[in-house]
C-alpha cells in the first residue's frame, strides 16, 4: 500500500512549514534516510527525510506554505494506483480542521442538494484532477511556442494581444498583426517625467510569523517596565586588550557581557525565573540565549549553563551558533530552554533602546555601544568609555528593586573585570 507523507510539525511552535524546494522528482526512486525537499519553518530551512521506501508517486504542494499535517506527497511501487487512498487522506485532513458548525452546515447542505451532492461524492479522482488542470489552465495565457517566441523577440506582453486561434489561443498570425498595427500609430510623445517606483510587497516567511506572534503576545500579556545603567567600562577595555594579547581567542564585549549577566543570575534567580501562570519557576540552570540578526529577522542560540563556561567557551559557542543561524542550520535543540536573553546592538553604534522580553524568559538585557563621554573624577573632567544597559522586565516576576539589583552586580563585575576570571 502507498504511503501518504504529511507536513511533521518539524519544532514545537510550527504550524505550517514553507516549502522551498523538492530535491526528488515524481517518479524517483526513494530510499529511507533520503531527503525530500527543503522546508522552511518559523525557525530555519530544515530538511525533509523520508522514512519510506518507493517511487515519489505525487507531488501535492509544489512550493509555498502548507499546514501541518497536510498530504504533501505519496510514496509506493511504481504503478501503483493511490488516488483512492489519496482522496481518502485529504477527506480525513479537511474533516478534522472543520469545526462542528461547519460540519452541520455541510450535512444540512448535502441533504438539500441530494442528487448532487450524491453526483459530486461520486465523482472519481481522475475527474479532480482534470478540474484542477482546466483551473490552471484557466489562469494562463494560451498562445503557440513559436508566438510566445515572437512576442519575448519583439518585447511584446502576451496580456495586450488577443488571440484569435481555439479557444482564444494566441498563434502566430496574431502576433504579426499586432506588429504591423503598432507600427501605423502615431507616435506619441515622450514621457519625460521622472519615474516612480512602484511598492513592493513581500510574503511573510515562516520565521516572520512567528517572530510576530511571540512578541506580540509577549509585549501585550507581559508588563514590561525598563532599568537603564550606565557603566564604566575603561576596565573591561584594557583587561580585553591584555586577555586578547595572551590568547589565540579573542574575546568580545559581547562575550563581557554575556558572562556578567551569567554570573549576576546566580546571585539573583528572580531574574533567571518564568512565569507558568499559576506559578513561578525559578530555574536551576542558567542558559543566556544570544540574539543574532538574520535576514528575515532574529535567532537566539542559547548557551546552556552561561555562568559555568570561561571567556573563551563563551566566545568560541557564540560565534559557533551565530554562524549558524545565519545560514538557518540551528537546531530546534540550540534554540530552546533560554532563561535570559541578551540583545546587543552595540556595534551598530546604537547608544541604548529597550528590547522585548523573550518568552519565557523573565528579562531582557539591552547593550549599547561604547562611547567617549566627559566625565568628572577626583573634581577634574576627564574622557571616558561608557556603556548603556537596559533591562527590560516582566513585572508579574521580578520588581524594581530586584531588577535594580541585578544591573548593580552586571556593573560591578564589568568595571572589575578580574572578578570574573579569579
Amino acid at each position: 500500500m502507498a504511503e501518504i507523507i504529511r507536513m511533521p510539525r518539524m519544532s514545537d511552535t510550527m504550524e505550517e512549514g514553507n516549502i522551498v524546494e523538492w530535491l526528488k522528482q515524481e517518479g524517483d526512486e526513494v530510499e529511507p534516510g533520503d531527503i525530500l525537499a527543503e522546508v522552511e519553518t518559523d525557525k530555519a530551512t530544515m530538511e525533509l527525510e523520508s522514512f519510506h521506501e518507493g517511487v515519489l508517486l505525487h507531488i501535492g504542494v509544489k512550493e509555498g506554505a502548507v499546514p501541518v499535517n497536510s498530504v504533501i506527497a505519496v510514496i509506493g511501487e511504481e504503478g501503483e494506483d493511490y488516488k483512492a487512498q489519496l482522496k481518502e487522506a485529504q477527506e480525513d485532513t479537511d474533516n478534522k480542521e472543520e469545526s462542528p458548525e461547519e460540519d452541520q452546515e455541510k450535512k444540512d447542505s448535502k441533504d438539500e442538494e441530494g442528487t448532487a451532492s450524491k453526483s459530486e461524492d461520486d465523482a472519481s479522482s481522475e475527474d479532480l484532477e482534470k478540474m484542477d488542470q482546466s483551473k490552471e489552465d484557466g489562469q494562463r495565457i494560451k498562445a503557440s511556442p513559436l508566438a510566445k517566441k515572437m512576442a519575448e523577440e519583439n518585447d511584446l506582453s502576451l496580456n495586450d494581444i488577443k488571440g484569435s486561434g481555439d479557444q482564444g489561443r494566441i498563434v502566430k498570425r496574431d502576433i504579426e498583426s499586432h506588429l504591423e498595427n503598432k507600427k501605423t500609430k502615431v507616435a506619441e510623445p515622450k514621457d519625460l517625467s521622472p519615474k516612480r517606483e512602484k511598492d513592493e510587497e513581500m510574503p511573510v516567511s515562516q520565521m516572520r510569523k512567528t517572530i510576530a506572534r511571540r512578541l506580540s503576545e509577549s509585549k501585550f500579556s507581559a508588563p514590561h517596565f525598563y532599568l537603564t545603567s550606565t557603566i564604566d567600562m575603561q576596565a573591561a577595555i584594557t583587561a580585553r586588550e591584555k586577555m586578547n594579547e595572551l590568547t589565540d581567542t579573542k574575546i568580545s564585549f559581547n562575550d563581557l557581557v554575556v558572562k556578567a549577566s551569567a554570573m549576576a543570575l546566580r546571585k539573583h534567580p528572580m531574574v533567571n525565573s518564568s512565569w507558568l501562570g499559576d506559578k513561578i519557576r525559578k530555574n536551576a540552570g542558567i542558559n543566556v540565549g544570544v540574539a543574532v540578526a538574520v535576514e528575515e529577522g532574529l535567532l537566539v542560540p542559547v548557551i546552556r549553563d552561561t555562568d559555568l563556561k570561561s571567556l573563551s567557551q563563551i566566545n568560541q559557542e557564540v560565534k559557533e551558533k551565530a554562524g549558524k543561524a545565519r545560514e538557518k542550520k540551528l537546531s530546534t535543540e540550540e534554540m530552546q530552554g533560554n532563561t535570559f536573553t541578551i540583545s546587543n546592538l552595540g556595534m551598530f553604534d546604537i547608544d541604548e533602546f529597550t528590547a522585548i522580553i523573550n518568552p519565557p524568559d523573565a528579562c531582557i538585557l539591552a547593550v549599547g555601544t561604547i562611547q567617549e563621554v566627559p566625565v568628572v573624577k577626583n573634581g577634574e573632567i576627564s574622557v571616558g568609555k561608557q556603556m548603556k544597559v537596559t533591562l527590560s522586565c516582566d513585572h508579574r516576576i521580578v520588581d524594581g528593586v530586584t531588577g535594580a539589583k541585578f544591573l548593580q552586580t552586571v556593573k560591578a563585575l564589568l568595571e572589575e573585570p578580574l572578578r570574573m576570571i579569579v
